[in-house]
């Protein structure tokens, strides 16, 4: 966001007496989408917007600019968990899937420019180990619904001719994805929805949402209907146990010259992530950089958010050496680097609940796949509030909710040392040259909920 600061729009802050329809806490992409639904739906509605910092504040503004078809939870959990079992969750793999060009076409409608390219995602294995997860992993993907064209596996002279990592092993090429650049689409909806008759207030945090009325610092709302769109910063609406907000760090590199992109390759301007256990994700910028983010220190003690995102030096070293492995030879020089929260559960499934009681509902937890997951949890959340039964409605997520997260000190012990876990697991790997999968990794995946 700090490189469009000339093109970032300014909302005014909130204060005094507001009646409307519908209120929107939180104005990252969930609560935008929820807005431009409601407003597709009813166009009469008064609907506002209420954003603590500024729109964009949180992950929207500041993730790696995937727009992809990962779900956020595990398949295998939700099948469980709902009376439709495997149809179910192949039911919310599908929606995922067609979300990708859903969004596309409504930005391209819309004339949103968020340097959208659908070229796909590339994941590579740079252990034996690491690809035969992928191998697993794609078995798992065609068991949900993915076809043989949309999730392919790539070997080693097949992933080098896409992207020329030189440690790669192979990979999968996933076909429904599509880059963004996550500030533009902030921006992008925002606008689009002050067109629409949307009101967005900034730098006004809600204190309380009660049936019917929000209380702000310099102010209170009354509302018909009510969204909490917050995402990693739920703690203090939805309480700080039911999901916490880990740390997901970035880079991005000056722009490269045409003869490192020559050795590179990357001409399809595929996203990129890995196999590792600590993983990557990264994409090609429309200005010639490369984005790549990781998770460095993963969580702050007590659920804290970081504020705007201040980067420790280590973990700025860490992602950059990562780099350079995958591209030995080429020099990068970093330009920028950021720090934001997503939200998590305690099983790492995110969930759509609407209560018509009380008239309050919420879209949370998308443990990092939120670009997609927000557009389809916005729109479910604006068709669950005024009545519309589609095929968003029943899928397994609705409804779905997680146990609590432990208190601290567990809590931080708990996210510390499953990390800590899945980086000894990955120096294993790679020093034994190993085709299996370590053990430390497999208890702390299945610790944390990830197996399927």
């Amino acid at each position: 966001m700090a490189g469009l600061a000339d093109e970032k729009p300014a909302y005014p802050r909130f204060s005094g007496q507001l009646s409307v329809d519908l209120a929107i806490i939180g104005g990252g992409y969930t609560g935008l989408w929820a807005a431009y639904f409601a407003k597709k739906l009813e166009p009469s509605l008064s609907v506002a917007v209420f954003e603590a910092e500024q729109v964009g504040y949180g992950a929207s503004g500041r993730n790696g600019g995937w727009l992809s078809a990962m779900i956020p939870g595990n398949r295998a959990t939700f099948a469980r968990a709902s009376g439709g079992g495997m149809d179910a969750s192949r039911a919310l793999q599908q929606e995922f899937i067609t979300g990708v060009d859903a969004v596309l076409e409504i930005l391209k409608a819309e004339g949103i420019n968020a340097d959208q390219h659908k070229g796909g995602a590339l994941v590579a294995a740079h252990t034996k180990a690491g690809l035969g997860r992928l191998r697993s992993r794609r078995d798992t993907d065609l068991k949900y619904g993915l076809t043989e064209d949309e999730v392919q596996f790539l070997n080693r002279n097949e992933f080098q001719d896409n992207i020329n990592i030189s440690t790669v092993h192979g990979g999968l090429f996933y076909k429904q994805c599509a880059r963004i650049q996550p500030a533009k689409l902030v921006y992008g909806l925002a606008d689009r929805l002050t067109a629409m008759g949307v009101d967005i207030y900034e730098h006004s945090r809600v204190e309380s949402v009660d049936a019917g009325v929000l209380v702000l610092a310099n102010g209170r709302v009354t509302s018909g209907k009510a969204f909490i769109c917050t995402e990693g910063y739920s703690g203090p609406l939805l309480g700080h146990r039911t999901l916490i907000p880990i740390n997901s760090s970035m880079i991005v590199t000056k722009p490269l010259s045409a003869e490192a992109w020559r050795q590179i390759g990357w001409n399809g301007l595929q996203c990129l992530n890995d196999s590792a256990h600590t993983f990557i994700y990264s994409q090609r910028t429309a200005d010639g950089r490369i984005a790549i983010g990781g998770r460095g220190r993963p969580y702050r003690y007590a659920s804290g958010t970081g504020g705007r995102g201040a980067t420790a030096q280590s973990t700025i070293n860490l992602i950059s050496e990562k780099l350079a492995t995958f591209f030995p030879g080429i020099h990068f020089e970093v330009d920028h680097a950021w720090s934001g929260v997503l939200g998590v559960t305690r099983d790492w499934n995110g969930g759509v609940h609407w209560d018509p009681a009380t008239g309050i509902g919420s879209s949370t937890g998308y443990a990092g796949h939120g670009v997609t997951a927000a557009y389809v949890g916005g729109r479910t959340l604006a068709e669950l509030a005024f009545e519309q039964d589609t095929q968003r409605t029943t899928l397994p997520w609705v409804g779905y909710r997680s146990r609590k997260w432990e208190p601290e000190p567990l809590r931080w012990l708990g996210v510390h040392g499953m990390y800590r876990l899945f980086g000894l697991a990955d120096q294993w790997e790679e020093r034994m040259d190993s085709s299996n999968t370590s053990l430390l990794a497999r208890f702390g995946s299945r610790l944390a909920g990830l197996h399927e």
